[in-house]
């Protein structure tokens, strides 16, 4: 991408690369040595730079800490056998950004000032990608409300960042998982299609209800009956029944458009398989559990990557389901997605940007 972006870059004095144990990395916990900064003022964005990763200094009227006009992406950064770095579907990640803008009365963002700031970023702390099976670059681009201003409208002022993290897997084993009959996620003509923080600050009760039952995640149903399921806390979720591939279409802003469930979706489809965007409702999957049809559950997200599902709780009743052979469409969708991301097999999709 050719760009005319001056880029203001101020290295740190003291990188932490050498004190990090990549070895033990705890999803998130520890952050690369700078980050990417754009502010939005007088109705344009301005002030590019590249800084050392530090604190902010927030005004206590801070519009993002009372409204909650914020919303964020997940991607990941990868390394191949070569040592070039591997962005995987990075302009998906961008255009969905924007459209989670759209909802929460944030200007856009350019398509320049994301790509560019992200690639310069990635360049200057190429080193802190971790070069091993199974791990990457966690990458979180954001934004917020930066008035300081105590009144019920949309801010006039926004910052944009990015920060990464090396990471490794952020499920280690497959999860439990309890279908949710009272507390609602998402609501049509709500922002559940939206990556905003609210979202996930209201899913965090519930969540955590489930968690103390043993279950790491909940399957959200529909608002309105409970009775077809949506997704899963951290993820898009699939079922194949009957050598189906099922999962909650996006159509009706409840779901978040999520790129490895798209991708999924096209590797599925490529391969010839029967797909099917529709809900999936919680007695039919109960059903399928009970018939032996229910081949296969798991999620999908950037930071799950798949998720393998072992055990359902449907309305009080655990239902453990059979591990599935190597040669399962999760594990071999995983293998190829982990293949193309690695740059161990051709993209013929045009998902892979290199630095």
């Amino acid at each position: 991408m050719k760009t005319t972006l001056q880029i203001e870059v101020k290295k740190t004095d003291h990188s932490r690369i050498h004190e990090t144990d990549f070895d033990n990395l705890v999803f998130g916990k520890v952050i690369s040595d700078h980050m990417f900064v754009a502010d939005y003022v007088n109705g344009e964005w301005t002030d590019l730079r590249i800084e050392p990763y530090a604190p902010l200094s927030l005004n206590p009227a801070n519009a993002t800490l009372h409204y909650g006009q914020s919303i964020f992406e997940g991607m990941k950064a990868y390394k191949n056998d070569n040592g070039e770095i591997l962005l995987f579907r990075a302009d998906a990640n961008q255009k969905r950004l924007n459209e989670s803008a759209a909802r929460m009365c944030i200007p856009e963002l350019p398509e320049e000032i994301f790509m560019e700031g992200l690639l310069q970023l990635l360049d200057l702390d190429r080193n802190w990608i971790p070069n091993k099976p199974g791990y990457s670059l966690y990458i979180r681009p954001f934004i917020f409300a930066t008035d300081d201003y105590i009144g019920v409208k949309p801010s006039e002022k926004y910052k944009f960042m990015i920060f990464t993290c090396p990471v490794g897997h952020y499920y280690s084993k497959p999860v439990a998982v309890k279908v949710e009959q009272h507390y609602t996620r998402a609501v049509e003509g709500g922002t559940g299609a939206a990556k905003a923080a609210g979202n996930y600050a209201a899913s965090l009760y519930p969540a955590l209800l489930a968690q103390r039952q043993g279950y790491e995640q909940l399957l959200w149903t529909d608002g309105k009956t409970h009775q077809f399921i949506e997704e899963s806390g951290t993820m898009n979720v699939m079922f194949i029944i009957n050598n189906t591939l099922i999962t909650a279409p996006t159509h009706t802003g409840t779901i978040l458009k999520g790129i490895t469930r798209d991708s999924v979706l096209k590797i599925a489809r490529d391969w010839g398989m029967q797909v099917e965007e529709r809900f999936l409702s919680v007695e039919e999957l109960e059903k399928a559990i009970q018939q032996n049809t229910l081949q296969e559950a798991f999620g999908t997200g950037t930071a799950a990557t798949i998720a393998q599902i072992y055990k359902i709780n449907i309305y009080g009743t655990d239902y453990g389901l059979p591990s599935k052979p190597a040669d399962s469409f999760s594990y071999r969708v995983l293998e190829t997605l982990d293949n193309i991301k690695y740059g161990r097999e051709e993209d013929s999709r045009g998902w892979i940007i290199k630095v």
